[in-house]
């Protein structure tokens, strides 16, 4: 609709229909093949000869259309326009009857597929063109979508965040004597209480909480983003044990499996930093640094 010499290409996936979940009407096709079919009827009602393709892709729903040429002359524009602005307006009125459990309207499979009802009451009052307002009620999204999983909150946050959930974590309870053997000495190394994320977000103060609200998945996202420390699983946070990470199934070349435990740490240990006992692992076990001489 921005202009004569648009093109497009098309690939349905979601079922939606302009102002909603697009609602099936033929129970002898598939879901997905209606869906295609009403994509290629608006692309029809707008003008375009459809022409439908199968993607080399490795997914199920890899049909496109494809609209290049149109059906009427440029000097017909004004008046496609305008028939348009009526199709779009009788889907949504459709779809507002629908939701309000009213009367059911019954819209054809073909490129006249708009509803009489809604047609006959906003034929005489559809005047609009292409340089007015579409859709008054459509709010499209942004052009740059905000990042909200926590990935760009400030670092030194983060961190203050994640020191304070584990000194929490650490001091909810008496310390758990767990058995470390590590060349004939048997060491103990707290690993803590589990507590509830509502437990957790109830110890962190008011302004950290509502920074958090504004990032999908709040502090269980971060929480989840900071793997090395945290383990959330059921709805409770633990402090992660490296000691109870299973190895990799993917045999490593030998080469590799020699490097791993040097080679490869980009990221300092943050137990071997933070945590009262230090790291559970020794340094040659432990994938992450023990100490900034080993980050590589």
């Amino acid at each position: 609709r921005s202009s004569y010499a648009c093109r497009y290409f098309v690939l349905p996936c979601c079922f939606f229909d302009f102002h909603g979940k697009y609602n099936r009407r033929q129970s002898k096709k598939t879901q997905y093949r209606e869906y295609l079919d009403f994509v290629a009827q608006v692309g029809f009602v707008c003008g375009f000869h459809v022409e439908e393709d199968c993607l080399r892709i490795p997914s199920t729903k890899r049909v496109c259309l494809i609209g290049k040429n149109r059906t009427y002359p440029p000097t017909e524009r004004a008046l496609v326009d305008k028939q348009i602005t009526q199709y779009i307006n009788s889907r949504q009125t459709c779809a507002v009857v629908t939701c309000d459990r009213r009367v059911g309207f019954n819209h054809k499979d073909h490129s006249d597929g708009v509803c009489k009802e809604a047609g006959s009451e906003l034929a005489g009052n559809e005047t609009e063109s292409a340089s007015t307002i579409w859709m008054p009620a459509f709010q499209p999204r942004g052009k740059v979508e905000q990042i909200r999983n926590c990935a760009s909150l400030p670092r030194d946050f983060v961190d203050d965040v994640v020191l304070n959930v584990a000194s929490l974590l650490l001091n909810a309870a008496p310390q758990k004597p767990c058995s470390n053997m590590h060349g004939g000495n048997t060491n103990t190394w707290n690993q803590g209480e589990s507590l509830s994320l509502k437990e957790v977000a109830g110890h962190l103060n008011k302004e950290t909480l509502k920074r958090l609200k504004s990032e999908c998945g709040g502090l269980q996202t971060l929480l989840k983003n900071n793997h090395q420390v945290f383990e959330v699983l059921n709805g409770r946070v633990h402090i992660r044990d490296w000691r109870k990470e299973k190895p990799s199934r993917k045999a490593k070349p030998e080469v590799k499996r020699h490097l791993s435990a040097e080679a490869f740490k980009t990221r300092l240990c943050w137990f071997f930093i933070h945590h009262p006992d230090g790291c559970s692992l020794p340094s040659e076990s432990c994938p992450y640094a023990h100490g900034t001489e080993e980050l590589r």
